[in-house]
């Protein structure tokens, strides 16, 4: 089976993911009957379509003309009907990692409805389509047949929607809370030491992890766009980042960072969401946590979540690290999870009598 890919977006986690299908191409085919090769991309510096499949490699390394996103998504809808073939037969995907718009998640959000509108499966590592749009977005995958689908976009590779999805069937999801961004712990840490904010900060700027604009990280966005996508698909919360209570992190809390640490307690942005009656509430904020609380032992650059159920009590998830290649698996699960889709019925075939044993004279 040869699955054709769109990709949207070609950064860092986009360039990884194609790097990891090269490098994994020769096991997807022998331990999954799987080939997958790219016949679109589409970034803000250009955008090329073959359908006889591209080398990503020469296109990341030729610098093309800029796009904006008015173009890019008329690159798609044109790249959606030249993959018509492919689309009808059920094997086109889209892979959608344009960067995360805390306003109103587009244009990812457009970019998921016309893949879909266009006979296109969908992953993606942007929290804005879970996070602003997934009812509507889940509603329009069902009319269309088609998958939508979102690992990376709160815990990088760590199977947090799979897991919900086919091993909680039945399970009710109460609440959670957890450690979600990886930039804030690592300062929170650093200060715990002595260390300075922008002194931390920069350190997680010069390892790719924040962004030269650190706000989202800092000021709690993307947390909170964690804590909505987390809510909306977990609990059938109907949440955007707007609507989470949000606090974030600044240089003026080293003296409390280290006060709680002495007096044996953690200080972490904790992300959560539960019931208030019946109302649902979400939460993004600096806590102060008990030396034995699960999350006052996640350091560094580790997440972690833990799901508050109905039938099984409290599951905790923890990742130990995290960076590219982590969220790159992620896009290269949901794939894999398209691929199981289209595996083809086996008929079961009766087994075959055995000839008669011949008697020696």
């Amino acid at each position: 089976m040869t699955l054709d890919l769109i990709l949207i977006g070609f950064g860092n986690v986009a360039r990884r993911f194609a790097q990891l299908l090269d490098e994994r191409r020769g096991r997807l085919v022998a331990e999954y009957g799987v080939a997958a090769r790219m016949v679109g991309i589409a970034t803000r510096h250009g955008r090329i379509y073959s359908a006889r499949g591209l080398d990503a490699a020469a296109f990341a390394a030729k610098a093309p003309r800029p796009a904006e996103n008015a173009a890019t998504l008329e690159f798609l809808g044109d790249a959606l009907e030249r993959s018509a073939d492919a689309a009808n037969e059920r094997r086109l995907i889209v892979v959608e990692t344009t960067t995360l718009d805390i306003d109103a998640g587009e244009p990812a959000i457009s970019h998921v409805l016309t893949s879909l509108a266009g006979g296109a499966h969908v992953v993606t590592a942007n929290k804005g389509p879970a996070a602003f749009a997934y009812q509507t977005l889940a509603r329009a995958a069902d009319r269309a047949d088609r998958r939508f689908l979102f690992e990376g976009a709160v815990m990088d590779g760590i199977p947090v929607f799979n897991l919900a999805r086919e091993s909680l069937r039945g399970v009710e999801v109460l609440g959670f809370r957890g450690i979600v961004n990886t930039t804030t712990n690592y300062i929170l840490n650093a200060m715990e030491q002595g260390q300075a904010f922008d002194e931390a900060l920069v350190e997680m700027q010069a390892m790719g992890v924040a962004e030269a604009d650190p706000s989202l990280d800092i000021d709690g966005w993307d947390a909170a766009a964690k804590t909505a996508a987390l809510a909306n698909v977990l609990m059938q919360a109907n949440l955007t980042p707007l609507r989470v209570e949000r606090c974030g992190i600044r240089p003026d809390l080293m003296t409390r960072v280290l006060e709680t640490r002495r007096a044996g307690r953690r200080l972490k942005l904790i992300a959560r969401a539960g019931y208030e009656g019946s109302r649902l509430s979400a939460r993004v904020a600096p806590e102060e946590l008990p030396a034995d609380d699960l999350l006052a032992g996640i350091d560094g650059q580790q997440n972690a979540l833990i799901l508050h159920t109905d039938l099984l009590g409290e599951i905790a998830i923890i990742q130990r690290g995290s960076g590219l290649t982590q969220t790159a698996y992620a896009l290269l699960s949901d794939v894999l999870t398209i691929a199981k889709d289209l595996e083809p019925v086996r008929a079961i075939q009766p087994p075959r009598p055995k000839a008669p044993r011949r008697r020696s004279r």
